[in-house]
């Protein structure tokens, strides 16, 4: 019944019962759910394994795939290092450096340079094995292939924050230059997308903070959105579903990314739910909005009473998919994420 509920989700059906996905849940949780103990000694198979008893078990209408990320700016990209997120702190990252210095330099990059060009039979080949290989390993839910590095996120990994944000502040336009350069090398993955089998597609692209957007938003609206719907442009034409996420609250941009084309919202705890559903409750699917540090900090009322806000909110769209969008890593206490999962399946019919 998961793929048959995250299908009709995805295509506005309102199924009986409110589907759910997740963005990633850490293997203390996968393990306890499953019963298969994953270390950081277990074998691949293990894991894959793990994963896909807890995701039967947790009845995914849809599972998150994506296929083009930082592995397409290897050449040249910054690294900000990375915090703890799995168990054991197996991810931590204490590498930090800038690939530029200068602010001229970076303003005058030029991706089709310095990556070139992409072999668009071997990227629409990337894409359809991604999307089989999760089919085959996953077959009672809906898959998807897509990218995260957009714009905004290609940015930040090509240059990391400090020398995005002295660009956008010193010289706007040139940095909105050097996005429709990223942009326009961008739309050979999203050209191949168009022509590959998955129906559903992931566009990524951290646009904002929690606070929202760092740059004017007229800003924005001159560059980021403009692009966007140049990317999105074939797959529309092609009949695929594009889900957009983006973290922080992109709250003030809902009405301009459904401009674009996309089917699908997908937010973290910061964007507004009751704006979206307001505005978009009939005409889109809509994931997430459950608050990680609920499930990190709570009481089992606090996880309870946040799982019954987005079930009030989400239960009459019927596109809307429980998620907690802002992941559940190793902190979160497994009772608390069990329990979040009970709440959700007392609650899930409509």
């Amino acid at each position: 019944m998961s793929y048959v509920d995250g299908w009709a989700a995805l295509n506005l059906q309102m199924p009986d019962r409110i589907p759910r996905t997740e963005a990633s849940v850490d293997y203390p949780v996968q393990s306890a759910v499953s019963g298969i103990k994953i270390t950081p000694e277990s074998p691949g198979e293990d894991y894959l394994e793990c994963t896909k008893r807890f995701v039967r078990q947790w009845d995914y209408g849809m599972l998150f795939g994506c296929a083009i990320g930082y592995n397409v700016l290897e050449k040249k990209h910054s690294s900000m290092g990375h915090a703890v997120y799995v168990e054991g702190g197996r991810d931590f990252d204490a590498n930090i450096y800038e690939a530029f210095t200068d602010v001229d330099e970076a303003l005058a990059f030029d991706p089709w340079e310095t990556y070139g060009p992409a072999d668009h039979a071997a990227t629409v080949k990337l894409f359809d094995d991604q999307y089989a290989n999760n089919c085959a390993a996953f077959p009672d839910t809906v898959n998807m292939t897509g990218v995260y590095t957009t714009q905004m996120s290609g940015m930040i990994a090509i240059f990391g924050w400090d020398m995005l944000l002295t660009m956008a502040g010193v010289n706007p336009k040139g940095f909105g230059d050097l996005v429709n350069r990223y942009a326009s090398w961008m739309q050979q993955y999203y050209n191949a997308l168009a022509e590959s089998k998955t129906q559903v597609v992931y566009s990524h692209d951290d646009l904002v903070w929690t606070a929202g957007p760092f740059i004017h938003p007229d800003w924005y609206r001159a560059y980021i959105f403009p692009n966007l719907k140049k990317l999105w442009a074939p797959l529309v034409e092609a009949g695929k579903k594009v889900i957009f996420f983006c973290d922080g609250n992109y709250t003030p941009f809902i009405e301009d990314v459904a401009a674009c084309g996309n089917a699908a919202f997908w937010f973290e705890c910061f964007t507004d739910l009751a704006a979206v559903v307001e505005r978009f409750g009939r005409t889109h699917a809509i994931i997430g909005n459950v608050d990680t540090r609920v499930l990190t900090f709570g009481t089992r009322k606090a996880i309870r009473s946040e799982v019954e806000r987005c079930v009030a909110l989400g239960r009459d769209c019927p596109g809307y998919f429980m998620c907690c969008s802002g992941h559940i890593p190793a902190n979160v206490p497994i009772d608390n994420a069990l329990y979040y999962n009970e709440v959700f399946e007392e609650l899930r019919r409509r």
